[in-house]
């Protein structure tokens, strides 16, 4: 599954807080403000996170902002789900995270963006259907539905959703900071999610589909979802 697994921990010393106000330019580095420069939308951003090998934390837990991604090029979900919000806060989209919480702990995090009244994401996973999906969802509810089949992959089935807005984070640098910034994992544990109710048997087909597919194709992304059209 593309999720990140979320549990309470101790910080190692989270970077500086810069509040809900966004950094000015000169605080970010060249590469950094090349990259701003170059991915304006949530379409384009979404390609660079496609781009970039996914963090499967060989080396022990990382959870990298911008700064991070960009120095070891690679992200995992919540990385992701910062740099694209780091990002596209520069180019005036509020930084907002979208955590779906699965039954096996394993939570997937995405941005969460607004465009002409409907709702979209943006995100890296290891699944090709739990990346980004067009602005084209009425209510965040609906969003998150979009992931209900592509999330099933044997121990996964999507049980909540929640919102958090980053600019409510207090004394972590989420944005820029060099370290790890556990301070973002401990408010998503903490943050209150909406119960989303699926049937036992769509449950039950789906993960039947998705076994038959294994069964022929151990290592293709599975794309046969009805709903691709959607996908970002």
């Amino acid at each position: 599954m593309g999720g990140k697994k979320l549990r309470a921990r101790e910080t190692r010393g989270p970077g500086k807080s810069t509040g809900s106000i966004p950094p000015p330019r000169q605080a970010f580095r060249r590469a950094e403000l090349r990259l701003i420069e170059r991915c304006r939308t949530p379409r384009q951003v979404q390609a660079f996170l496609r781009a970039l090998p996914y963090n499967r934390e060989e080396r022990g837990e990382t959870l990298r902002t911008l700064r991070g991604v960009l120095r070891h090029g690679q992200a995992h979900c919540l990385e992701g789900a910062l740099a694209a919000a780091t990002i596209l806060e520069q180019h005036g989209y509020p930084p907002l995270l979208l955590d779906l919480e699965s039954k096996d702990c394993l939570d997937h995090v995405l941005f969460l963006y607004r465009r002409r009244g409907r709702w979209g994401t943006v995100a890296r996973s290891r699944d090709a259907g739990l990346h980004g999906r067009k602005a084209v969802f009425c209510t965040v509810r609906d969003l998150a539905m979009s992931y209900v089949d592509p999330y099933v992959d044997g121990s996964g089935r999507i049980k909540a959703y929640g919102v958090f807005d980053l600019r409510k984070l207090r004394g972590c640098d989420w944005r820029l900071s060099p370290d790890n910034v556990w301070a973002v994992e401990r408010a998503l544990i903490r943050l209150p999610h909406r119960q989303l109710r699926t049937s036992a048997r769509r449950y039950r087909q789906a993960l039947a589909r998705y076994l038959e597919f294994r069964m022929h194709h151990p290592t293709s992304p599975a794309t046969y979802y009805e709903n691709r059209k959607t996908w970002l």
